[in-house]
């Protein structure tokens, strides 16, 4: 995949690349849950991760699945787990199969079960790992993981990684931080140590839903937010040159799957995003391409720049940035609203967050529902 030297973050695709598929109607990535099944309890999984799910799909059903996202133009597999996919026993020979149709692929994993033959055998395999790394606090981090002994586990699979010979051009690693309440004054430290050794930072937004729903201890304000962006967009400059603006969900880039990915959960069901669990479909029942064309919510999301609702239609980013979907749809049950997190627009978005995790505590969480003809 072509990248550009101004795509900070070395996850994404070219605005060329996304055009294209935005036309052909096709996928340049395809998001990957094998289970629900998980080793960790952390206190704000968007999955509520723990035990799988009935009738999960196979890996035979993975494979096919895996093959139709490439037929439709996909050049990224993102391997999610949904729960934790170190955990699944097809792992490997998924990854194998991947590698066989010469797509890209990159695996998010909380790195428990890592050990050196397996940072080896992702790194022959061309796999991008990200792992969860919320702090540099073992308290902090294990409170937040829900298990005791995560953070040694953490930083022992990070020194296998860099062992293997991670970060090169091809495999890159990079860090996943939910930026929360208790980790919020570490984000920039750990910008710093990430960015110094050619480690991707991917640090976004807390999504309220899952478990995020039951520990409303954990948010931050969007003004928080703001001010850690603006942060770390200084450190940055410093440190690289580079330059970007703060605006919603991660840091240093705009979320824009919706143009181009998807998501099938570990039960065959697509959906837009892990945020927006709204069901489009079922691979079980149906061709992926089908699926896709048939439904209003993927073309509103692929035409969001038009569709979009609130300030987020006129703002000054509206061209790079549409906001969380995710955050929109569990706070408003609307998937085109404006983001509720957002500081940019929304002059109420430093309080917004906290009328949603009252809400949410006081209703429970969201059910994914089928999307509605």
């Amino acid at each position: 995949m072509s990248m550009t030297c101004d795509v900070i973050h070395g996850l994404d695709f070219t605005e060329e690349e996304i055009k294209k598929a935005v036309a052909a109607g096709g996928l340049l990535s395809l998001e990957l849950e094998f289970s629900r099944q998980c080793n960790l309890r952390c206190v704000y999984c968007y999955a509520d991760a723990g035990e799988p799910a009935k009738d999960e799909l196979t890996v035979a059903e993975l494979k096919d699945v895996v093959g139709q996202a490439a037929e439709l133009g996909a050049k990224k597999i993102i391997l999610l787990g949904g729960g934790e996919p170190l955990m699944y026993e097809g792992l490997r020979e998924i990854i194998e199969y991947i590698d066989g149709l010469g797509l890209e692929q990159t695996i998010f994993t909380n790195g428990l079960l890592m050990t050196d033959e397996l940072a080896e055998f992702l790194f022959k395999k061309n796999v991008s790992v990200v792992m969860k790394h919320n702090s540099f606090n073992s308290r902090v981090q294990d409170m937040l993981a829900g298990v005791e002994g995560a953070y040694e586990k953490i930083q022992h699979a990070m020194g296998s990684l860099l062992a293997a010979g991670y970060p090169d051009k091809k495999k890159q690693l990079g860090i996943q931080t939910i930026i929360l309440k208790q980790n919020i004054e570490e984000i920039p430290s750990m910008w710093t140590w990430a960015k110094s050794r050619g480690i991707i930072p991917y640090f976004e937004v807390l999504t309220l839903q899952g478990r995020a729903k039951e520990h409303p201890e954990i948010a931050v304000t969007a003004e928080e937010v703001c001010d850690v962006f603006d942060k770390i967009k200084d450190i940055d400059m410093k440190l690289s040159g580079k330059e970007w603006k703060a605006h919603p969900t991660i840091a240093s880039f705009s979320c824009k799957r919706h143009l181009y990915s998807c998501l099938i959960n570990s039960s065959g069901y697509v959906q837009p995003c892990t945020g927006v669990d709204l069901f489009v479909g079922n691979v079980k029942e149906g061709r992926l391409a089908d699926i896709l064309a048939g439904s209003r919510t993927i073309k509103d999301l692929r035409d969001i720049r038009e569709k979009i609702e609130g300030p987020c239609k006129s703002c000054e980013f509206a061209e790079d940035c549409y906001g969380c979907r995710g955050n929109a749809y569990q706070s408003t049950g609307n998937y085109l609203a404006s983001d509720p997190m957002c500081w940019v627009e929304n002059s109420d978005g430093a309080e917004n967050i906290a009328k949603v995790v009252n809400f949410s505590s006081k209703t429970g969480s969201r059910n994914s529902k089928c999307e509605s003809s």
